[in-house]
C-alpha cells in the first residue's frame, strides 16, 4: 500500500489499518507519483516485462508502472496482463483501479488483485516477475492483523529466516517480493533507512547480499514524504540469482543526495553510476558502513582484528540506567527534598548528559549541580533501606503519589510495592545514550547513579579511568558511527549491545593515553578536538603502530558519517 509508514496503532483486520488516523492514512504518506516513476524507470527495462506491486494502495507504483509499459511501446492489453498490483482494502484497491484506467483503458481492472498479498503469495503456484515495485508498509509485529501476520512469519520462516516480534512487516513483504523474481530480476522499493542499522533486519541483510548481484541504495537528506518524519531509502536490488548463495560476491554501492529534486532531474543509471562499489559476501554487518569509501571500510574492518584493539564489552559491561517509571515523582531536587524532609531516602543521580561536562564527574562538580537546585537525586525506599514509618514524611510522599495514581504507570504497576525502584547502583563511568558529536565515557567519581537517559559502565581488568581517557580517540569514534543507530535530528543513539561492540584499544593500549585529569580539562573546555588528536598520537601510532594515513582514514570516516548525521537534522529541523 503506497503510505509512508504510519506509526504502530491498532489495527482493525477487516479494514487493515482503520483505527489510524486519516492524514496517517489517507493523507501526506502516499508515494509522490514522480519518485514512483523513477523507480518504475529502473526497474523495469522491457515492454514484455511481468510487474508486481504487493501492497498498492491507492495505485501510485502501479499506475507508474502501467504508464512505464505503455512508454517501451506495451500495448494496453498487454500491460494489464503483465501487472499485478495486490491490494487488501476494497476502496483502496478502486482507487488503484481508477488510476490506471488512463494508460490502460477498461483492461485497468484486471491488473488489481483484492485479498491479502501473503495469501496470495502462497497460492501464486510458482508465478514469477521480471520486477517488484512498492513501498510496502511499516508497522509492527503486534500491531499487524492475523491472520496475515502469521502468514507473513510463516513465509520467512520456510525460507530459513527467524522472525521474532521485533520484526517489522516491511521485512517480510521485501523477502516475499524478492522470492517472486525470475532469475535476473529487479527489485525497486521505497523502505524504512533501519534496514542500514536495526537488528531486526540483519538477517534480511544477509538474505538480500546472498539473493542479488548488485545493490544500490539511495539515500537523501530531504525526507522524501511530506509529513512523515520516518527516514526512508530506496531499495534497487538488481540479479535476482536462482536461490540464495551464502558466499555470493554481491556489489553494494551508496548513493547519496541532497534533495528530492537532485534525484529526480537524474538518469536512474546515471546517479547509481556516481557511487563506488564494494564487494561483499554473507553481510551481517550493519550497511551504515557503506556511506563509507572502500578503504576506510577496509581499515575498519582491519582493526577489528588487530591484536591491539577490542570491544568495549571485552573490557567493561554497559547496562542501562535506572528505569524509574515516573521520573517526576523519583528525581528530584534539592529544594524539593527539603520540603517534604526526604533527605534520608535520597541518592546521588545524574539525569541528563547536559550534567557531564567533561571526562569526569567529581564530588564537587555533583555538589554545583545540587547546589543549582538540578533533578540529580533519587527518590529510594527500597525495603532494607528504610521503612515507611506511619505518619513519617515518606509515607506522606507515598500517599500523595497514590492519590495522584503515579502507582498506576505500567513500570510502577508491577512492582510489589511500587515505590521500591529497582537496579540502584553506582557505575564505574557513564557513558551517553544519545550523542552529538563523541560517544563520551565519563568516570564517576561522585558515587551517583544515572537514569535510563544514560548507560552505567562497570570497568573489568582495567582501571576506570585508564578506560575513559583511552577511549578518547577517533577509532572509538568511527566505530561508534557504524555501530549505533540515527533516526533523524542528527542524533546517534547507542544501546548497550551496540556500545560493548564499540572498538576500543586493549588495556595495554590504552595505559598510553593522556592522563584523565588533563582530558577532563580539555573537554571541558571544548576542546576535544586536541584530545582525540593527541590520543590518536599517542596510542593510535605509538602504542598500537597506525600510521599517520591510518589516522587521518579513522578521522575522515568519523567526519562523513557525523557529517551526514548533521545534515540529516538540518533538513528535518528546517523541515518543520
Amino acid at each position: 500500500m503506497n503510505f509512508m509508514f504510519p506509526a504502530a496503532e491498532p489495527v482493525d483486520p477487516k479494514g487493515r489499518y482503520a483505527a489510524l488516523s486519516a492524514d496517517k492514512l489517507r493523507g501526506g504518506y502516499y508515494t509522490p507519483a514522480r519518485v514512483a516513476e523513477w523507480l518504475c524507470a529502473w526497474a523495469i527495462r522491457d515492454k514484455t516485462n511481468e510487474v508486481l506491486e504487493p501492497s498498492c494502495g491507492a495505485g501510485a507504483f502501479a499506475t507508474a508502472a502501467a504508464q512505464r509499459l505503455r512508454s517501451l511501446k506495451a500495448t494496453a492489453a498487454a500491460a494489464a496482463r503483465q501487472l499485478t498490483a495486490v491490494e487488501l482494502v476494497e476502496a483502496e484497491a478502486a482507487k488503484a483501479r481508477d488510476g490506471l484506467a488512463s494508460p490502460l483503458g477498461k483492461a485497468a481492472s484486471k491488473a488489481v488483485v483484492e485479498g491479502d498479498f501473503f495469501a496470495w503469495w502462497e497460492r501464486r503456484k510458482g508465478e514469477a516477475f521480471d520486477a517488484v515495485v512498492g513501498n510496502p508498509p511499516f508497522i509492527r509485529y503486534q500491531s499487524f492483523p492475523e491472520p496475515a501476520r502469521s502468514r507473513a512469519m510463516a513465509m520467512m520462516e520456510s525460507i530459513g529466516f527467524k522472525p521474532n516480534r521485533l520484526t517489522n512487516i516491511w521485512v517480510p513483504f521485501v523477502v516475499a517480493s524478492a522470492e517472486a523474481l525470475r532469475p535476473g530480476g529487479r527489485l525497486a522499493m521505497i523502505i524504512p533507512a533501519e534496514l542500514l542499522q536495526v537488528t531486526y533486519a540483519a538477517q534480511l541483510r544477509s538474505y538480500l547480499t546472498a539473493k542479488f548481484r548488485h545493490i544500490d541504495i539511495v539515500a537523501c537528506n530531504d525526507l522524501f514524504f511530506e509529513g512523515a518524519e520516518q527516514e526512508v531509502v530506496l531499495l534497487m536490488a538488481d540479479g535476482a540469482l536462482p536461490e540464495r548463495l551464502p558466499n555470493n560476491v554481491c556489489r553494494v554501492a551508496v548513493t547519496e543526495v541532497a534533495t528530492v529534486r537532485d534525484l529526480l532531474v537524474s538518469e536512474p543509471t546515471d546517479l547509481l553510476s556516481r557511487s563506488e562499489e564494494k564487494d561483499v559476501r554473507g553481510d551481517k554487518e550493519k550497511w551504515l558502513k557503506y556511506f563509507l569509501s572502500g578503504r576506510e571500510i577496509g581499515l575498519l574492518r582491519e582493526l577489528r582484528e588487530h591484536r591491539r584493539v577490542v570491544p568495549l564489552g571485552m573490557l567493561a559491561d554497559v547496562d542501562v540506567g535506572i528505569v524509574t517509571g515516573a521520573n517526576a515523582f523519583f528525581v528530584l531536587r534539592r529544594s524539593e527534598i527539603e520540603q517534604r524532609r526526604l533527605k534520608k531516602f535520597a541518592r546521588r543521580l545524574v539525569s541528563r548528559s547536559a550534567h557531564l561536562r567533561g571526562a569526569s564527574l567529581s564530588d564537587e562538580d555533583w555538589i554545583a549541580l545540587e547546589a543549582g537546585d538540578e533533578r540529580v537525586t533519587l527518590l529510594d525506599i527500597r525495603a532494607g533501606v528504610a521503612g515507611l514509618t506511619p505518619g513519617s514524611a515518606a509515607a506522606a510522599y507515598v500517599a500523595q503519589g497514590e492519590a495522584d495514581d503515579v502507582h498506576r504507570g505500567y513500570k510502577c504497576s508491577i512492582r510489589r510495592p511500587w515505590f521500591h525502584v529497582p537496579a540502584i547502583w553506582s557505575p564505574d563511568a557513564f557513558l551517553f545514550r544519545q550523542i552529538h558529536d563523541f560517544p563520551r565515557l565519563v568516570l564517576n567519581g561522585a558515587n551517583a547513579t544515572a537514569t535510563d537517559t544514560i548507560h552505567r559502565v562497570r570497568a573489568r581488568a582495567v582501571d576506570a579511568a585508564v578506560l575513559v581517557a583511552g577511549s578518547y580517540t577517533h577509532l572509538t569514534a568511527a566505530s561508534a558511527e557504524i555501530e549505533g543507530r540515527s533516526y533523524g535530528g542528527g542524533v546517534l543513539e547507542l544501546e548497550p549491545t551496540e556500545a560493548e561492540r564499540l572498538l576500543v584499544p586493549d588495556a595495554q593500549a590504552l595505559a598510553a593515553a593522556l592522563p584523565l585529569t588533563e582530558c577532563d580539562k580539555l573537554v571541558r573546555a571544548g576542546k576535544l578536538s586536541d584530545v582525540l588528536a593527541e590520543n590518536d598520537r599517542l596510542v593510535l601510532q605509538n602504542a598500537m603502530g597506525l600510521s599517520k594515513d591510518d589516522v587521518s582514514t579513522l578521522k575522515g570516516a568519523w567526519d562523513r558519517m557525523r557529517g551526514r548525521r548533521f545534515s540529516r537534522g538540518k533538513s528535518a529541523r528546517a523541515k518543520a
